[in-house]
């Protein structure tokens, strides 16, 4: 085939070159070229104008950089995809001129629609139209590129209208041929090949919790990642200012590999974690040897003890104090010190509050005063009296999250009392020499007690803010005295300068120097949990803090929980306290050859009978292969020879050391992620029971083309 155009079919494909098969879509990507010639050449002179532009202050600034990260963001899309933003075509029965639907919308200098983006209702049937419902459509063309060119496509027709000389039609789809293409390091967006159940369950709506349970191969994750960029775009209500989405993984190997997904979707404002990474600790936490502890901490009571535990430090005083100042002695009594302990709002952090407690000790303190002493100066003495200070650190201290936690598992007093439920026995569990080796079975507790404490320095960044507020006022009244020096009469509008609100509105606080909020900590509009099957009860309650509304995707597979997941998901998730839910199934296996699934669905039902194992729709033809760890190295090597692209995994041999195109994890690493050959290292020694049968059934479902089983006997 000629290199020039868009089209670079190999030679079997001949028949699909047909200028009546293709010479429409030539001239439509002529046009796409030009305007996105024209549109990277538009953004490019933007982004440089608002870079160059007077970076401003406060909420200038803001909306400067906002911008500065749309054109960006959009500038990046168009340069990294070109011509191949463009993912197929349709054709209605009410008109014979096809739709061309892209990763992004993109309009001609005349405004004419060139490319529809994929998350817009009129591009729904692109990807959910079917034989049995076509939804309006009389035929659809996906292309498959590579490299910039599309070296295949493929029709599907609707109706006999739909044929009509210029449908190239074979016995393979492009969502088939796709399941059997190499895999690489990273996952490849599927946009083209998106299926009606897929895509049904990606344009659902927001509201509430959408559980999507699915096998190996099902396709979850897919539906997952399309799903966040698809709400961000079609819901209002997710935008980034009103909190956003955050997508939540199982490990960093799985966000590695789907990294370039979302980018992909034309959508780089997702965050992205695993449940580490909500809790500073989380990066060098351990994981919990001992079953029995790991088994207590996942429970939503021990998270509960994190209240009593604060509330201790939360105690008024039982004494009254005398309290003296430069004018006279004031009476500070018990009930006194009960009342400002109350006066904080519900719900503000424990060492946030203490501000406001200390508020209210001088209003109560100043109302008993007799007058004579002026305000200002008493409040200042007042402050200044180191007994009653102190008598406030005391009954109500800083306290740093870890030291809270650290304390629960060193003293067993301060653990019985904040967990009265906990037994002799379990308290006495919990204890542990280095309070401060933390696990990940901590991490819930460090990140409740972490929200119900707040940061221990807030109360010293704030003050250092409102002292450089009162500074830019001060430098303000400065400017304002020359300026009306120069207003002769004394009448002149610059007089109004003296006015306090006026005075006021010329200092722009937001431009004074602020802490950057913790961009994990929320609250966000949306949360997407991928293996949502391995979460803990514990785990569960770090989601709902950031995100009040309740509203979830969740997706995972109750077969695939390594440490059992006996309730249906509704069950489970009513009892974390989840509520609005509607539970959807993904039940065809659209990955894993049925090779492979014979010898795996075995492995999981010898201890799960009732597990949802999905049914394969594809075959590579190559049997799963059994043999000796001996042969390791020549079962690679001669892979590696026959197959010029793809990536292979050894799972289970932790002395195996990585190379190119070959990966080594351990079973659980390895969820979520798939290879084109899996060789899996003496299965057995993964675990008994649930723990390793489903161990078993995961590392056996990663592969998509072969899978190879060697043992040390």
């Amino acid at each position: 085939m000629s290199s020039d155009g868009p089209f670079d079919l190999p030679d079997r494909l001949a028949a699909k070159a047909d200028p009546a098969l293709i010479a429409r879509d030539e001239q439509h990507f002529a046009a796409i070229a030009e305007s996105l010639e024209q549109a990277i050449a538009e953004l490019s002179d933007r982004l440089d104008a608002e870079r160059r532009a007077p970076g401003g202050v406060g909420r200038e600034a803001m909306d400067r950089d906002s911008e500065i990260h749309r054109l960006t963001g959009r500038l990046r899309a168009l340069r990294r995809f070109g011509l191949d933003l463009c993912l197929g075509h349709i054709v209605g029965a009410d008109s014979p001129e096809p739709v061309y639907i892209g990763r992004l919308g993109l309009t001609d200098s005349t405004g004419r629609r060139l490319l529809l983006d994929w998350r817009s209702p009129a591009a729904e049937p692109f990807f959910a139209a079917t034989h049995a419902t076509p939804m309006g459509l009389t035929s659809r063309r996906r292309y498959r590129w590579t490299r910039g060119r599309i070296n295949d496509y493929w029709d599907e027709v609707f109706t006999a209208d739909g044929l009509e000389g210029h449908a190239a039609l074979d016995d393979q789809s492009a969502f088939i041929a796709s399941l059997g293409s190499n895999r690489s390091a990273r996952m490849r967006d599927v946009l083209a090949t998106i299926q009606a159940d897929q895509d049904a369950i990606i344009r659902a709506g927001s509201r509430g919790t959408l559980v999507v349970d699915g096998g190996p191969g099902t396709g979850k994750t897919v539906v997952a990642l399309h799903r966040s960029a698809h709400l961000l775009y079609s819901d209002p209500r997710l935008g980034h200012r009103r909190g956003g989405v955050l997508f939540v993984g199982p490990h960093q190997p799985y966000l590695a590999y789907v990294a370039d997904v979302l980018p992909s979707l034309g959508e780089e404002g997702v965050q992205t974690c695993t449940v580490r990474d909500l809790v500073a600790e989380g990066a060098k936490a351990a994981v919990e040897t001992d079953p029995e502890v790991a088994r207590l901490k996942s429970s939503v009571e021990l998270v509960r003890a994190i209240e009593p535990a604060v509330g201790i430090y939360e105690e008024p005083p039982t004494k009254g104090l005398m309290v003296e100042t430069h004018w006279s002695d004031l009476w500070l009594s018990a009930d006194d010190w009960a009342a400002a302990f109350a006066a904080p709002e519900p719900g503000t952090p424990h060492n946030e509050a203490r501000d406001q407690v200390l508020e209210e000790l001088l209003t109560i303190l100043m109302d008993k005063d007799d007058g004579e002493a002026p305000p200002a100066q008493l409040r200042r003495s007042l402050l200044q009296n180191r007994e009653l200070i102190t008598t406030l650190n005391r009954a109500w201290p800083m306290i740093e999250p870890t030291d809270l936690v650290g304390d629960l598992w060193s003293v067993p007093a301060y653990l019985r009392k904040c967990a009265p439920s906990l037994s002799p026995e379990e308290v006495r569990k919990l204890q542990r020499a280095d309070a401060g080796a933390w696990t990940v079975s901590d991490l819930p507790l460090l990140d409740a007690a972490r929200q119900r404490l707040g940061d221990p320095k807030a109360s010293d960044r704030k003050k250092r803010h409102e002292a450089a507020i009162a500074a830019e006022r001060a430098r303000m009244d400065d400017v304002i005295d020359h300026l009306l020096q120069a207003d002769d009469d004394g009448e002149g509008a610059v007089t109004m300068l003296r006015g306090q609100d006026l005075q006021s509105t010329l200092v722009d606080d937001s431009a004074l120097p602020t802490t950057d909020p913790e961009p994990l900590a929320g609250p966000f509009a949306h949360i997407v949990v991928d293996e949502a099957q391995e979460l803990t009860d514990a785990e569960w309650q770090m989601l709902l803090l950031r995100c009040p509304s309740k509203s979830f995707t969740i997706v995972g597979d109750r077969a695939q929980a390594r440490h059992g997941f006996t309730e249906s998901w509704r069950e489970r998730l009513e009892r974390v306290g989840l509520d609005r839910i509607d539970v959807t199934s993904l039940s065809v296996n659209y990955r894993t050859p049925e090779e492979v699934m014979t010898e795996a669905e075995p492995v999981i039902r010898a201890v799960l009978p009732d597990a949802n194992v999905p049914t394969s729709i594809r075959s590579s033809g190559i049997p799963v292969r059994h043999g000796s760890v001996t042969e390791l190295d020549s079962i690679l090597d001669s892979w590696l020879a026959e197959h010029a692209e793809g990536v292979a995994c050894v799972i289970g041999d932790p002395s195996f050391r990585p190379a190119s195109r070959v990966r080594s994890l351990t079973p659980e690493l390895s969820k979520g992620l798939e290879f084109d050959l899996v060789v899996l290292i003496d299965p057995e020694t993964f675990g008994t029971g649930i723990e390793g049968a489903v161990d078993r059934y995961v590392a056996m479902t990663r592969a998509t083309q072969q899978l190879v089983v060697l043992t040390s006997g």
